[in-house]
């Protein structure tokens, strides 16, 4: 039972679409190939720098309006999405077990992909999160940029690859979105929220929970397929590429982060000083997660 999921395909007008939409099909749905993923994040480098050189010498913009737009949706859109796939998973770790929830290919149900392409395709408008970020001329952090390319690629791979503990991941992201971006949209109208460090530490959180999922399902795969004479509950579904690529980028994420929250949060204010005039802080020593944007 979804009840929530049937409600919206029962009660909201939706238009008929292909089946390419609402399934995964390499080479059909949009940006489903490494030509148009690669060539869709190239453009963003080439659109956020171009801008940035544009407005070097112009005054900055603020675009209130537009940028609380953008982050309303990007919350409500997760706050919704995360709820539809808590409604999916959940009977199938309750009905069987959380490993089974994890690892088996019953777990990768067609509405789940679908959700997986929504929750891709977000990850393309996040990107617009930079635009606002070079129109604002605040600096364009390389822990911002690498993120939002990089989180885009690791998507894209993951439906290629078919793993069944993307669910664990994505649910956790978008719990996080529903707040960071709720943040933006009321900030940018003039509140004040005492909770901006904790951000941080819920993004660092939510790494390492990723990284003990995924290191954990790849184990589980080679263990059972490689070597079966080590200790393992079974084998886990998805490619091989798809899950050393998925723990490589995470690692690298939760090193990143953990460094940004130290030179954030943990240095002197001269070295904060001394941050931004290298360019790798935020003016005035403010955190740079939150002005910046280097964000999941």
């Amino acid at each position: 039972m979804a009840p929530l999921a049937d409600f919206i395909l029962n009660h909201v007008p939706l238009p008929s679409v292909p089946y390419y939409i609402t399934h995964y099909v390499r080479g059909q749905t949009p940006l489903s190939t490494q030509t148009g993923v690669f060539s869709a994040l190239a453009l963003y480098l080439v659109t956020i720098f171009s801008i940035r050189e544009y407005m070097k010498d112009k005054p900055p913009k603020k675009l209130t309006a537009l940028f609380q737009l953008h982050n309303l949706i990007l919350s409500s859109g997760s706050a919704l999405l995360l709820a539809l796939m808590i409604e999916e998973v959940f009977p199938i770790w309750w009905n069987n077990n959380l490993f089974h929830a994890m690892c088996s290919v019953e777990a990768w149900t067609p509405r789940l992909e679908f959700y997986y392409i929504i929750n891709y395709y977000f990850k393309y408008l996040e990107l617009f999160d930079t635009v606002f970020l070079a129109i604002k001329k605040k600096p364009l952090a390389f822990l911002h940029v690498f993120h939002h390319s990089a989180t885009a690629l690791l998507c894209y791979s993951q439906l290629n690859g078919k793993t069944s503990v993307s669910w664990v991941v994505i649910s956790l992201n978008l719990a996080v979105h529903v707040l960071m971006y709720y943040y933006y949209f009321a900030t940018a109208g003039g509140a004040r929220i005492w909770w901006k460090k904790y951000l941080t530490t819920m993004q660092i959180v939510q790494f390492v929970i990723d990284l003990f999922a995924v290191y954990f399902a790849t184990y589980s795969y080679y263990a059972a397929k490689y070597f079966p004479h080590l200790p393992t509950m079974g084998s886990c579904t998805g490619t091989e590429g798809a899950a050393v690529f998925g723990c490589g980028l995470l690692t690298s994420y939760l090193g990143l982060f953990i460094n940004f929250y130290i030179q954030t949060y943990k240095k002197s204010p001269g070295h904060k000083k001394n941050a931004v005039a290298n360019g790798n802080g935020v003016p005035n020593g403010k955190a740079a997660g939150i002005e910046q944007k280097g964000h999941t």
